[in-house]
């Protein structure tokens, strides 16, 4: 039995890759789902994941049905979402308290799963709605990573984890001591994000630590931004490595983007809060720089996903900011935006 569940797994992987280069080489010249230069938006808190053509701002394609009720065609509070060829895959992270008027007490979701075109769930870890560290079990997962070996890499933030998984759901690396929060050696706290780097090395935004850490496998930090200590981030929500060395930070609490060099010296950043009709703390989430030198980020309770160029100007918006809506162009906290087929700084699903 185990034999023949391990082959039907690897074929699910072969699979995977197969269709996945079919439909990126089909998705060339249309205009609708998996097109490339279309975005992905883990649209938050109107619990849904959406796909937009950044021309006509339309919705091409969409996850998520609106109920904050984790379901079959449900994903509460989205925030992290990524298109693995043709599927997606969704940290479905939950609503904390107070978030949702229909969430006063929070609603958990704690799936991560891989979605097909057709909106169906074909594979997921952690069980729907529970709250756990066990296993098949998550806490808050934040963010998701498939990486080139078919695993994923979950960031499980209530869990105080990072954890590599397999198809047949074996955690095969972790760092971070399940559910104890710290800032000691293997030690995480609120850990934001994690990105598999072209060395081998994990890139862990630790959010609470305010600080950015790369790690080896052996789990040793080898470079690290800000400290538990330190004033220099405040909310680290995501990191980047980029193609140049760079590393990207979304300095949330402090509502900015970051660019350091390996000396630790900021050489871009962008300020969020200061363009007109934002609100006092916007909080974003998310800062990816795209092949085109521009970047985009998720300016959570600004309601909008913007692209910036290096001036700071800015040359994409969807949303409005500062309005809430679920209708055309109206986004509620999104959490998190990639350009399709673009990886600069991410980790590739796989070897392209």
């Amino acid at each position: 039995m185990k034999r023949n569940c391990a082959s039907a797994l690897w074929w699910l992987a072969v699979t995977l890759v197969v269709m996945s280069w079919s439909w990126l080489s089909l998705a060339q010249d249309n205009d609708g789902f998996n097109r490339r230069g279309n975005i992905l938006i883990s649209d938050q808190f109107n619990n849904r994941v959406i796909e937009v053509n950044p021309e006509t701002h339309g919705i091409v394609w969409k996850f998520g049905d609106g109920s904050s009720v984790a379901g079959s065609n449900s994903v509460v509070a989205p925030n992290d979402a990524q298109r693995v060829g043709p599927f997606t895959l969704v940290a479905g992270t939950g609503a904390p308290a107070g978030s949702e008027p229909t969430c006063p007490s929070g609603c958990a979701d704690n799936r991560v799963m891989l979605v097909d075109p057709n909106r169906q769930i074909i594979w997921q870890y952690g069980q729907t709605g529970v709250t756990g560290s066990g296993p098949d079990q998550l806490n808050t997962p934040v963010q998701n990573t498939w990486l080139p070996n078919g695993h994923i890499l979950i960031t499980d933030q209530g869990n105080a984890r990072v954890i590599e998984v397999t198809l047949d759901k074996k955690i095969v690396w972790q760092y971070g001591m399940t559910g104890t929060a710290g800032c000691g050696a293997n030690q995480l706290n609120n850990p934001n994000s994690a990105e598999l780097l072209a060395n081998g090395h994990i890139l862990i935004a630790d959010e609470s630590n305010n600080r950015v850490i790369e790690v080896t496998r052996q789990k040793n930090i080898v470079w690290s931004y800000g400290s538990c200590t330190g004033t220099e981030l405040n909310g680290t929500a995501f990191a980047s490595r980029l193609p140049d060395g760079h590393t990207l930070i979304t300095d949330s609490n402090n509502n900015r983007i970051l660019e350091v060099n390996p000396a630790g010296n900021v050489v871009w950043s962008y300020v969020t809060n200061a363009r007109p009709g934002s609100v006092s703390n916007p909080l974003p989430t998310r800062a990816v720089r795209l092949c085109n030198g521009n970047t985009l980020i998720s300016d959570q309770f600004n309601n909008q996903v913007i692209e910036v160029d290096h001036d700071g100007t800015i040359v994409f918006q969807q949303g409005k900011i500062a309005i809430v809506g679920d209708t055309f162009d109206l986004l509620n906290a999104p959490y998190d935006a990639k350009v399709n087929g673009d990886y600069t700084g991410l980790t590739p699903p796989f070897f392209f």
